[in-house]
């Protein structure tokens, strides 16, 4: 495979029981297949280590700016997101894929947002509440107000047509 920053071929680096694709001596950058980025994302776990420092080519100017294309399957264009609530780093994933690419010093940073995944989970937690509070609070509101008219229409029927007018529910087989 090759860079899809600066175009040199990625050299295979196991870690732990991953392996990843480095390009060593050119940018620096990391490509990560499916889930294989959780396995390393947090600073706890021992494997990982290794991917932290890559050796580059100091000489080597990128613009990290372009939209760039998967090196896995090169007729994707990554789409680019915020690893996590914190938005401290920006990562580029595969539609098609689900791999990750990551440049220079963005796994050490991922690596230390979170001391756990509870103050991930957390995290998370506070942020979908401070985008999504209002709306699903508005939702929540409505789907009580209809439960309460429901109720009312189901109790207006108790009077109108009482249990032994249903259909078995009487003994003196009316139906």
């Amino acid at each position: 495979m090759d860079c899809p920053v600066c175009t040199r071929v990625l050299t295979t680096i196991t870690a732990g029981r991953i392996t990843v694709d480095a390009c060593k001596w050119g940018c620096g950058g990391l490509w990560f297949d499916r889930y294989e980025l959780m396995r390393v994302d947090e600073s706890d776990e021992a494997t990982g280590e290794e991917l932290l420092e890559i050796e580059r080519d100091p000489d080597l100017d990128v613009d990290l700016s372009k939209r760039l294309n998967c090196p896995k399957s090169p007729e994707f264009v990554m789409m680019r997101h915020f690893f996590s609530a914190k938005r401290q780093v920006v990562v580029d994933e595969c539609p098609d894929c689900g791999g990750h690419w990551l440049n220079p010093g963005e796994l050490r940073t991922i690596r230390t947002e979170y001391a756990s995944e509870e103050e991930r989970e957390r995290a998370a937690q506070a942020y979908f509440s401070e985008v999504f509070g209002p709306e699903l609070a508005a939702a929540h509101a409505k789907t009580e107000e209809d439960l309460a008219r429901a109720r009312r229409f189901a109790h207006v029927f108790r009077f109108i047509s009482p249990s032994y007018y249903i259909p078995g529910e009487q003994d003196w087989g009316a139906f």
